[in-house]
């Protein structure tokens, strides 16, 4: 079915799309000017270097391997070899990955470094991956044993660990003709705005307010907003503090800054990397079926379906070696969506020796003047029953990569899928420009759906105070750690640690220290004793005795007003 049929019957009329046709050529013509385009590249012949984007997603296969499973979901056995087969590849139990073990320990090698890369923690196949997807979300028994497998995965790897972040909006120009977006350029609903230099220091400091330490930056595809205007207002974000009280201590200061922005050309990648201020660059292909990004994209950079695929190898090419990957999940299938994420992953993984450090699972939602994400018939748009069925299945085939869940969803639904995988969560959130100074938590529920300043509309509104103290009383460590950022564990070297098991080893210790900072800094006094209990707690987790005394030195550190401790 092409979605051209379904939006035509359910949202727009000859009329609107005449006035698409018109407004298309006069957008088309605006691109066409080299002022307009957002990122211009410059580089022609390393491009040229980069691998086919036009064999990075195989859609036949996907669609093959769909239809030729539904028989093999239905064997609970097989299903449950699949699942083992999950577990002990993440337990490095493979026959193959013991005997290397088992040769390497035996020989004193260091075990990071003399695995070859394909004798790490792996993921499943995409057949595997495929037959899971089938599996119905009536087969309660199956559901549940998927639903364990991947929290063992998660909990293996990431522990209790809980990355928070929050986003940051810098401009809602957009010249985009994304038909689910609050923020295409079609959408005269939607007030325009982008953040001044002091605005932008207005709202760090108030996301440090709320005790964040990293934050993600976001903005549309505009001439009126250019590249150059958002690497000024990263460099200013990079150095915003504030200080306690009178003193001169410094508590709040954001430690790693994260962009999702348009897709760059390699010489705006290496602009972007010279800055020294970004960790990971996460771009959404929002759909991996050719014919729906058409449909999704009918004009504009962000329609050239192969362009847009090939971002993350300019990335590579140019040193930036950390990225995130996305899908936005209610454009089409979701099953053909999630193989589509792990063939590009895959990709990226052979290519680059470095697969996403990220995966986003974001739901299609309500956006003020968006053509189709108002239309809750649509025959693509995921229940919940399939919503945590597949966060499970990406937990399980991508074990490595930290899977994040914005605040798009409700309160409910992200402590389900806490315990099925996602490793990070955006806090506090606010998707509207210069919306954190503007924001009042006093607002009526009304108030707070109304979604006509925002990119899309929120599920979950509670402040970053309430999800923090909630993820503790229910056993997680919130963490605001950013110390693999800047000891430069980054791309392969990342990869070589998560795919190792190891991420957990490092990092427990450094989400201790954060979490340390956050309770003498922004806690209240309930959260306090609630917050010093996980910290006992979670210190006698930490199996290196050496490790152990270092943390402990440390938090001595921190009482007596020191910050930033990190391994």
């Amino acid at each position: 079915m092409l979605f051209k049929r379904r939006i035509a019957s359910t949202a727009t009329t000859k009329l609107v799309q005449q006035q698409l046709t018109i407004k298309k050529q006069y957008f088309s013509t605006l691109l066409n000017k080299t002022n307009a385009r957002w990122s211009i590249e410059r580089e022609p012949e390393t491009l040229k270097q980069l691998p086919d984007p036009t064999k990075i997603i195989n859609e036949q296969l996907i669609h093959q391997l769909i239809n030729e499973t539904k028989g093999k979901a239905k064997d609970h056995q097989h299903v449950r070899n699949i699942l083992k087969k999950a577990r002990d590849q993440a337990l490095l139990k493979s026959p193959m990955i013991q005997q290397k073990l088992n040769n390497t320990i035996n020989n004193n090698e260091n075990t990071c470094e003399s695995i070859p890369k394909d004798e790490y923690i792996q993921g499943l196949s995409l057949e595997d991956t495929a037959t899971l997807l089938n599996i119905s979300e009536d087969d309660h028994e199956i559901l549940n044993s998927l639903y364990t497998t991947a929290l063992f995965i998660k909990e293996l790897i990431y522990g209790n660990r809980i990355v928070l972040f929050a986003p940051l909006y810098t401009s809602n120009y957009c010249i985009g003709s994304c038909l689910y977006c609050g923020y295409r350029g079609l959408n005269k609903e939607m007030p325009r705005n982008y953040l001044s230099d002091e605005q932008v220091i207005k709202e760090v400091e108030a996301l440090e307010k709320q005790g964040h330490k990293r934050i993600l930056m976001l903005c549309g595809e505009s001439p009126k907003y250019t590249f150059h205007d958002f690497l000024r207002h990263l460099e200013i974000a990079s150095n915003v503090k504030i200080s306690k009280n009178s003193s001169d201590t410094i508590i709040g200061d954001i430690r790693r800054i994260n962009v999702e922005i348009p897709q760059l050309s390699i010489s705006d990648f290496r602009r972007l990397k010279e800055t020294n201020k970004v960790g990971t660059y996460i771009l959404f292909q929002e759909t991996y079926h050719r014919q729906t990004h058409k449909e999704m994209h009918p004009f504009g950079v962000k329609g050239q379906f192969d362009d847009r695929l090939q971002t993350m190898d300019k990335a590579f090419i140019t040193g930036l070696d950390d990225v995130g990957i996305g899908t936005l999940f209610g454009l089409y299938n979701y099953k053909f969506e999630v193989l589509g994420l792990l063939q590009h992953a895959n990709h990226l993984s052979n290519v680059w020796n470095a697969g996403p450090h990220t995966i986003s699972v974001p739901r299609l939602r309500p956006a003020s003047g968006s053509i189709i994400s108002n239309d809750k018939s649509s025959p693509y748009m995921v229940n919940d029953k399939e919503f945590k069925k597949l966060v499970a299945i990406l937990r399980c085939a991508v074990p490595y990569t930290g899977m994040i869940l914005s605040t798009r969803e409700t309160p409910e639904m992200r402590r389900d899928l806490l315990q099925i995988g996602i490793s990070q969560l955006s806090a506090g959130s606010n998707t509207s420009v210069g919306g954190y100074n503007n924001n009042n938590n006093n607002n009526s529920k009304e108030e707070q759906d109304n979604y006509s300043m925002g990119q899309f509309s929120l599920g979950d509104h509670r402040s970053t105070r309430d999800v923090i103290k909630e993820l503790l009383e229910t056993g997680y460590m919130p963490s605001f750690c950013t110390a693999c950022y800047r000891m430069n564990r980054t791309g392969e070297k990342f990869m070589k640690i998560a795919k190792k098991g190891d991420i957990q080893n490092m990092c427990h210790p450094n989400s201790i220290m954060t979490l340390a900072e956050y309770l003498y800094d922004y806690a209240d006094e309930e959260t306090q004793k609630i917050g010093w209990k996980r910290i006992e707690e979670e210190q006698l987790n930490i199996p290196s005795e050496q490790k152990r005394k270092y943390l402990k030195k440390n938090l001595e550190e921190i009482a007596k007003g020191a910050r930033d401790l990190y391994y």
